[in-house]
């Protein structure tokens, strides 16, 4: 169960969260996501999830591979912000999160009660649509807040119309 939303009481906005990560599709997210949280009146929040590696055995391997990890995703929030700002004119709020991605999308949603609509984007490769939205279709994995998926194939344009 997830705590009541309060995007809708004074003093609050709602936000659009789109996920950042390797997909080829996660552009066409963050794209729905700034051009709705704009035209509503709301707020962006771009998660990047760091997945944990396996390096407890050599601590100081495990401290810098972490800082490492911290840099590269500070950097992707960097280009996907600087594309919201310049393209949207909106300023993103930016999280960097350690564990798994759906365990992390969960404690965001519910620390977070202004966050009321995650925005994923479907892939199109013959793989599937991409990790996150494989999730929701699995079992018991279901975001506890509507969730928007986004065809990959989308053009800007399109998505104009749509946002």
């Amino acid at each position: 169960m997830v705590s009541k939303r309060l995007s809708r009481e004074a003093g609050h906005r709602r936000k659009f969260l789109a996920i950042i990560d390797d997909t080829p599709e996660c552009e066409r997210a963050v794209a729905y996501a700034s051009k709705r949280a704009k035209s509503t009146g709301g707020v962006l929040v771009l998660l990047y999830v760091i997945e944990p590696g396996d390096f407890q055995h050599w601590l100081g391997v495990e401290k810098i591979m972490r800082e490492e990890a911290m840099q590269a995703a500070g950097a992707a929030l960097d280009v996907y912000a600087t594309k919201v700002r310049e393209q949207v004119g909106i300023e993103p709020e930016r999280v960097i999160r350690e564990g798994k991605p759906a365990d992390e999308i969960h404690k965001l949603i519910e620390e977070d009660q202004d966050i009321a609509i995650l925005v994923l984007a479907a892939g199109a490769a013959k793989e599937g649509p991409g990790p996150l939205v494989a999730s929701i279709a699995g079992k018991g994995a279901a975001f506890p807040i509507p969730v928007t998926v986004v065809p990959q194939n989308l053009s800007d344009e399109e998505i104009d119309s749509l946002a």
